[in-house]
């Protein structure tokens, strides 16, 4: 029996379609544009999060560190 791994499966317009409205019907058109703001602002902080952890986390990790020679 083969199994074909989650990562080959992409959704298509209809899946996409399905998935739309069932978060429309579970959020309702008032509360959607909110839900999607708070998402957003979570993935961004979820990124920042990733590049500090990256950079090592420190605040002044954005300084110009003298060349090494």
């Amino acid at each position: 029996m083969k199994t074909i791994p989650f990562a080959l499966w992409t959704p298509g317009l209809p899946e996409l379609i399905v998935i739309l409205f069932i978060i429309l019907l579970l959020f309702g058109a008032r509360r959607l544009p909110e839900t999607m703001r708070s998402l957003g602002k979570g993935v961004k902080e979820f990124k920042k999060g990733m590049r500090d952890a990256e950079g090592g986390g420190e605040d002044g990790a954005d300084e110009k560190r003298p060349p090494a020679s």
